[in-house]
């Protein structure tokens, strides 16, 4: 039976990107890294994110009709057939799936059945902490409960790693994982196992790389192994980097900019320059990164510059967290923005200039720009991976370490983007009990391992209104999905919080794989005065929360307790919407609670009292 197999260019990044397993068909294949990518691909243009992240470039598999990964010469990104391990659902026999067998457009079938039947990939597999993924060894696992002379004395033993006489049995008499097990059909061998405790470690070793990696690229790992469902949230965390497409700011170099020259000013920095690679350099290098917000590549150039050496930024090993805010808040927030072919916007209002009534005063009050973003491209590049925990070891998008390239898809779409008075959101920042319900997320921020991730989008202070604007666009975003016509998954975030910055305003954009995010519908609510109605309900609906009391009086809630009052009935997107992973929010900075004043408290207040005085 012939079939096609189908993902999308923009798949190939997010969710389906190098170390992926796709699921498809009732079939199981990962993604290659990017050194197996086909010649013809397409270029990305993104010099500004290619610059942070230290490659040369990006590129784009190419597009495909048919996308069969199953076949070599197909020209779409390669992805392979994982896990090697399938079994028939009619006689329940084991077989180890190799390239050889393979017969392109058509899906395995057990040889042994007549008529043939479809073969089914298993659904464990095992993963470390260094970035490895591999199947189970069955064998091993079917004869683990024998005694060591019992276990060579099987006569499969020599074969284990092809024609292993494993069946995947399923017994009538048990429920759950204890009625599934393996068992060796070799003759006089009694090697059975269910899998009631097969998620854990057990002892396995490590084959010390991913499926598509070479023999000669295996590396001598000592982790642990766990097993763990090939579909398991821990099995894949990917590394994306994405950056809006703005017109070039004219200037001088990065290094040249106003961080330089805080760099430069430091009390500290004649003493690194003095002695660069002294016993004290790390010490001067960490201090000069904390007064300043800058990043090592930034130090690194300064001090390059210092000695009169060029610059040689190689790819890094370890993740990146670049924050390409700066440029992207001065493009918005320009008087005159130029328009470019994939960067168009427009300033307006919220259209309540002649209003002179609660609570539409007070609401105009409390925000600053609208600007409306007809058009935008973004590219969002992959650069690598990490297994088991967010923080574990780091793999790169090109497994052989010789690329400098990474991949990335583009997208457009369009958005809405507003900005908070500044006058009104620092004076609600210098509130005490502001302050103090913030240190309290900023304890919890310091103590998990997303630190260094999540600081780049806060910097090294977490400020009130970034969790006041992050909270704000999820739930912007919840109530623009009622009224755009666009789900909460296909609306995305970007918050611009940095104090140090002046930066107070967020964008929410839609940017699709296709034409569908450029219809309009989004800059349209962003028009007067949809936009201020919208911003009503949804203060109004954020006012209150299905499971208030407990969600807003919570101290500690979500991933590594970085939220406060924010749960999935009132705050939370899906995980393509919010840049920080549901995290760092509290729904009272919004609207307030206890002694906690909320900066929009007095629109939800003003908006309750006349609606008591017209019904009067």
């Amino acid at each position: 039976m012939s079939r096609k197999l189908r993902v999308r260019q923009a798949q190939t990044v997010l969710p389906f990107g190098v170390g992926a397993v796709l699921d498809i068909q009732g079939e199981s294949f990962v993604a290659t890294g990017i050194g197996d990518w086909p010649r013809k691909r397409q270029p990305v243009d993104s010099p500004r994110l290619a610059a942070r992240l230290r490659v040369s470039g990006f590129f784009a598999a190419p597009p495909t009709l048919n996308d069969r990964y199953d076949n070599q010469d197909a020209p779409g990104a390669p992805y392979i057939r994982f896990p090697n391990w399938l079994f028939c659902g009619s006689c329940r026999r084991m077989r180890r799936w190799r390239i050889a067998d393979e017969t392109p457009g058509t899906p395995p079938q057990c040889p042994q059945c007549s008529p043939r039947r479809p073969l089914v990939p298993m659904r464990f597999v095992q993963i470390c902490k260094a970035g490895h993924l591999s199947d189970v060894d069955w064998w091993f696992w079917a004869h683990s409960r024998l005694d060591p002379e019992d276990r060579q004395a099987c006569t499969s033993r020599e074969s284990r790693d092809s024609r292993a006489q494993l069946s995947f049995r399923v017994e009538q008499r048990a429920a759950g994982l204890e009625a599934l097990s393996v068992v060796c059909t070799a003759p006089k061998c009694r090697g059975a196992r269910d899998l009631l405790d097969i998620l854990g470690t057990h002892g396995l070793r490590c084959s010390g790389r991913n499926p598509w990696q070479r023999a000669t690229e295996r590396a001598d790992c000592g982790e642990t192994v766990q097993v763990v469902q090939r579909t398991a949230g821990n099995l894949y965390y990917p590394v994306v980097h994405s950056a809006l497409d703005i017109p070039e700011a004219e200037g001088p170099p990065v290094w040249e900019g106003e961080a330089a020259g805080r760099v430069r000013a430091s009390t500290l920095w004649l003493a690194l320059c003095s002695a660069p690679d002294g016993p004290n350099a790390p010490a001067l290098r960490g201090m000069i990164k904390q007064e300043t917000q800058a990043d090592d590549a930034l130090i690194d150039a300064l001090l390059a510059e210092e000695a009169g050496t060029p610059v040689t930024i190689a790819a890094p090993d370890q993740p990146v967290y670049p924050d390409l805010s700066s440029e992207e808040w001065a493009a918005l927030t320009a008087p005159a923005p130029e328009a470019t072919r994939d960067f168009v916007v427009r300033h307006t209002d919220l259209g309540l200039a002649g209003e002179n009534q609660a609570p539409w005063t007070t609401l105009r009050e409390r925000i600053g720009k609208v600007v409306l973003v007809d058009r935008l491209r973004e590219v969002r590049a992959l650069q690598g991976f990490t297994r088991v925990a967010p923080d574990a070891t780091f793999v790169p998008a090109d497994t052989s370490r010789r690329l400098r390239w990474l991949p990335a898809v583009e997208v457009y779409g369009e958005g809405v983007f507003l900005t908070l008075d500044a006058g009104r959101l620092t004076d609600w920042e210098r509130v005490t009990a502001v302050r103090n319900r913030v240190l309290g997320i900023r304890a919890d921020l310091d103590r998990s391992f997303q630190k260094d991730r999540l600081e780049a989008h806060t910097g090294t202070v977490l400020a009130p209104r970034f969790v006041l604007l992050h909270t704000l666009a999820h739930l912007l975003i919840r109530q623009l999905s009622f009224e755009s016509g666009y789900t909460t998954a296909s609306l995305r975030e970007r918050v611009y919080a940095r104090a140090d910055r002046d930066q107070a305003g967020l964008l929410v954009y839609t940017a699709a794989g296709d034409a569908a995010g450029t219809l309009g519908g989004l800059v349209q609510q962003g028009e007067p005065p949809h936009l201020a109605e919208t911003l009503l309900r949804m203060i109004e609906a954020a006012a209150w929360c299905s499971a208030d009391p407990l969600c807003a009086e919570h101290s500690g809630q979500g991933f590594g307790n970085l939220n406060r009052g924010a749960c999935h009935a009132c705050a939370l997107l899906p995980e393509t919407s919010c840049e920080t992973g549901n995290t760092l929010l509290d729904r009272v900075l919004v609207v307030g609670g206890g002694e906690v004043p909320g900066f929009f408290e007095d629109v939800i207040i003003s908006a309750r009292a006349t609606a008591v005085d017209q019904e009067e």
